[in-house]
């Protein structure tokens, strides 16, 4: 059996509706292919007071399972080991930070068990193996406070429900903070589901129909004196919470099926959710009321963000009305061979433009740093110029699936690569995180499209004689000076790139928009609570967790004097 399942496709334990409850795996081809596309792999199983052991060579065993040791009987589990075959995979080195993520997701989900992640590439100062230990004992409670970061919440209560409903199992923890986004993490059998599903749908429902009657019938005065209709998106501004459910055949749809298609599970969710919420808020009055509260701030704050959208969508080139001023377009019209540079300054933009591309590299001059979007609630930042110019240059469009959705669309999105060239000092990285904040925010899909790119240009031309070197940083100046100059800073001319604006045209298409020869670095959101907690911590209100974070980290930054 354990020869099959590791090389038979479609032998996993979830086609045998006795082996499992519930499980992620949505084939049965998992272990499988991992094994087919190793050139390695080893196999144990504990069980019985018995180690079971079989080794593959590119999916092919090595010989028939057979018994290598002993174990305490009581211990029973399976150990994998498997080497990618680097023939097949470009990137076969594992990033710290991706597993570390998944197994403290894992951890959350699971309270209770404990994770062990080593990495032996990595010593610790006493020269043994870098290992981090996972352990959660409240569960998504916990997780939420976690996603919660640096943000104050609304009051401290975590509202949570563990129940079952048509044999569904439901776990959801949820808290409000006074920040203006709602942030949804949902599982399916321990697996995210990043583009949500029947069991989000269930939840939202709940959520909106209990709290707008709770509003409607204990605050109608409140809601009297606002003048405004509230919607579903009101109840979930500042909303964080974490939806698990465990479904014994799970039904995936969308293009990398995550998204749950199980209708039955929508109902129960709403069923849960409901009763739990309804039960919350007859026993808690107070926070009851600032919900409300919140509730209404936001569906004021979103009739005047239509309104400022609506604005910004009159001059939209997509709504009829001209590019932005600055905006020094390309000539083709074809989106996936265009690509526009966000560019720090007019003197920069202004060499940028003289030294593109103008068959498809367009120029968008920025004036100075641009509106911190994370301080400041969802409609402000349609008041700024300079994000409204990005809006129209890009031709992101809002309210496009209803007349109040914030979410962006950018199925008319003018460019296949957008790209933010700032400065390479201090002042240039902090341009290009209030940028990535903008996007991570309020164009979301811009990044998980794999649209959008930071330029990297050199800090020093190093020249010796008639050999010139452009170098991105001191460790690579260095190298150039021991090789031309004999160790010696004198014996080479070193020119130190300030700003962007101190390149000549020529200088900067080679360095920095030559696509042969620059160097690009594509923002991504791979784990997207991850991304969430870092920009609240580095772009809120909040000091506190930004000094430490500074603090903890001065060693490895590199300051310009």
């Amino acid at each position: 059996a354990l020869e099959v399942v590791m090389t038979v496709l479609h032998a996993g334990g979830k086609f045998d509706k006795g082996s499992y409850k519930v499980s992620g795996g949505l084939h049965g081809v998992g272990v499988s292919c991992v094994n087919a596309l190793s050139t390695h792999m080893t196999t144990q199983v504990f069980r019985g007071g018995k180690i079971y052991q079989q080794e593959y060579e590119c999916g092919k065993p090595l010989y028939a399972v057979k018994e290598v040791g002993t174990c305490d009987p009581e211990f029973t589990g399976t150990k994998q080991t498997f080497l990618p075959d680097n023939t097949i995979f470009t990137v076969s080195e594992y990033k710290f930070g991706t597993l570390q993520n998944r197994m403290r997701e894992l951890a959350y989900l699971n309270k209770g068990i404990t994770i062990t992640l080593t990495d032996l590439r990595q010593l610790n100062e006493e020269g043994n193996p870098y290992q981090e230990e996972f352990f959660s004992e409240e569960g998504v409670k916990e997780f939420v406070r976690y996603l919660n970061g640096t943000n104050t919440p609304l009051f401290n209560d975590v509202i949570y429900l563990n129940t079952e409903k048509a044999g569904t199992p439901i776990e959801i923890a949820m808290m409000y903070n006074t920040g203006y986004r709602e942030n949804l993490h949902s599982y399916v059998n321990n697996i995210n589901t990043k583009e949500g599903g029947t069991h989000e749908g269930g939840f939202r429902a709940a959520l909106t129909r209990v709290l707008k009657k709770y509003a409607e019938e204990n605050c109608a005065k409140a809601l009297e004196k606002a003048k405004v209709e509230i919607n579903g998106e009101d109840f979930r501004e500042g909303l964080i919470a974490v939806i698990s459910v465990k479904v014994a055949e799970p039904q995936f749809e969308g293009q990398t099926k995550t998204k749950l298609g199980n209708s039955e599970v929508s109902g129960a969710v709403n069923q849960a959710v409901g009763e739990a919420l309804n039960y919350y808020l007859e026993e808690h009055p107070k926070e009851a009321k600032i919900i409300v509260d919140k509730v209404l701030l936001a569906a004021t704050a979103r009739v005047a963000a239509r309104k400022a959208r609506e604005s910004v969508q009159r001059k939209s080139p997509m709504g009829g009305g001209g590019m932005p001023g600055k905006l020094a377009d390309c000539s083709s019209r074809d989106p996936h061979e265009c690509e526009i540079f966000l560019v720090e300054g007019d003197s920069a933009g202004g060499s940028a433009k003289q030294g593109r591309n103008r068959k498809f590299q367009a120029i968008l001059p920025l004036r100075g740093k641009i509106l911190n979007v994370e301080k400041v609630m969802w409609h402000k930042a349609f008041e700024s110029d300079e994000v409204n110019n990005i809006i129209q240059a890009l031709g992101i469009r809002f309210g496009v699936d209803s007349e109040e959705s914030k979410e962006a669309n950018i199925d008319k999105l003018r460019y296949n690569k957008i790209i933010i060239m700032a400065d390479a000092d201090v002042d240039g990285r902090h341009i290009n995180t209030l940028i990535m904040t903008l996007f991570f925010r309020y164009f979301p899909r811009v990044i998980e499209e794999g649209h959008l790119y930071l330029a990297s240009p050199p800090l020093y031309l190093c020249t010796k004689g008639k050999v010139k070197e452009y170098c991105w940083d001191d460790q690579q100046r260095q190298r150039f000076i021991d090789t031309y100059g004999g160790g010696r800073e004198d014996a080479v001319h070193t020119q130190r790139y300030k700003g962007l604006g101190e390149m000549n045209p020529e200088q900067l298409w080679e360095t920095t928009m030559n696509p042969e020869n620059r160097m690009l670095k594509q923002v991504d959101m791979s784990n997207a609570a991850e991304a969430d907690a870092i920009f609240s911590m580095l772009m809120g209100e909040d000091v506190a967790p930004r000094r430490d974070f500074i603090e903890s980290n001065a060693t490895y930054a590199n300051i310009d004097a």
